[in-house]
């Protein structure tokens, strides 16, 4: 069984920088995967996979109704980051992540030139979808959605899926599952069009190509800090890049524009956390919303620029950036 490590955590930055989710228009990802469910009529997002594997993950990503080629794509990019010679502490090898038992039982040769080589996208692409369709019969019988208990099956076992009557109570299986199925809406093919402003557009351009890079506290992104920044430093450069100037901070930061709710959020929009959800000035962290639950985010020392979830304890609330918002801020007075 493998285990999925999230790549980014350990700052694999050139692969990273091929997840362009939104560059000039921004989409919702497809109908059906908003509830998590596979198979269906499911493309990848230009440029959502490098170009090297894209025909590989659109090809095998279809081929059983568990799975489609985003939620293939999802996997692969939180197993490695699409990083074909990527070893977890776990002896987890290559793009698929298989550990050598795995690999033994389940690999195949997906290209036919007469061997199954772990370390080869070729063979490991196809043998991941394969190894999700097995897993996917496993469990064909137990309640709930398929796509899901194939995702519990791969990470918690099938017999655990079978035992509990669907996705087992265990909390990294959730987490796994509720990742993989929400990071499968950025991969996917366009279907409907979101509007945001061109300029939320352009702040998310600016921050996906900082992907990878290392966390500097007080960092504004200057040749002398090595082209770093922290959260707000990132957030400042994003929108002063489409010409929007924001305050230096987190906690000014959420001021610069309307509160949308949680199911109103677009990409674009900043995300904010604190520990204490009932006051502004203590937020403590931002990061830019890309959609499907995630954001771009500096998260902290020893981390890099990357894609993390929102949906968690310490989410305060999001603010829509607007020019006028953001003019509208007090000015700071000016040291005497």
């Amino acid at each position: 069984m493998r285990k999925a490590w999230l790549v980014a955590a350990v700052g694999i930055g050139g692969a990273l920088s091929f997840i362009a989710l939104l560059v000039v228009g921004t989409y919702m990802a497809a109908g059906s995967l908003a509830n998590g469910v596979g198979g269906g009529s499911v493309g990848l997002a230009k440029g959502a996979v490098p170009a090297t594997y894209q025909p590989l993950v659109q090809k095998w990503g279809n081929l059983c109704k568990a799975i489609n080629p985003a939620l293939l794509a999802a996997q692969l990019y939180q197993e490695s980051g699409f990083n074909p010679r990527a070893k977890s502490p776990a002896k987890a090898l290559g793009i698929a992540q298989f550990i050598p038992g795995t690999w033994a039982a389940h690999g195949v040769d997906g290209d036919g030139d007469g061997d199954r080589d772990v370390w080869d996208p070729e063979d490991a692409i196809p043998s991941a979808a394969s190894y999700d369709c097995k897993l996917a019969g496993y469990v064909k019988d137990a309640p709930g959605n398929p796509t899901k208990n194939m995702l519990a099956a791969y990470n918690a076992g099938a017999y655990a899926v079978i035992k509990y009557g669907g996705v087992p109570p265990y909390s990294e299986t959730q987490n796994y599952v509720k990742t993989i199925t929400d990071l499968s809406k950025s991969f996917a093919r366009p279907v409907g069009r979101v509007a945001p402003s061109q300029q939320a557009a352009g702040a998310i351009y600016f921050s996906q190509k900082k992907l990878g890079t290392p966390y500097l506290w007080g960092g504004n992104g200057t040749a002398d800090q090595g082209g770093r920044f922290d959260c707000s430093g990132l957030t400042l450069a994003a929108y002063r890049s489409v010409g929007i100037t924001l305050p230096r901070v987190a906690n000014d930061q959420y001021n610069a524009g309307p509160h949308p709710k949680r199911d109103e959020l677009l990409p674009g929009d900043l995300v904010f956390f604190s520990d204490d959800l009932t006051n502004s000035r203590t937020i403590r962290h931002v990061g830019i919303y890309v959609g499907g639950g995630y954001m771009i985010d500096a998260p902290r020392t020893g981390a890099v620029i990357r894609f993390d979830p929102i949906d968690t304890p310490d989410y305060f609330g999001a603010t829509r950036v607007t020019e006028d918002g953001a003019k509208a801020l007090p000015a700071k007075p000016t040291a005497v």
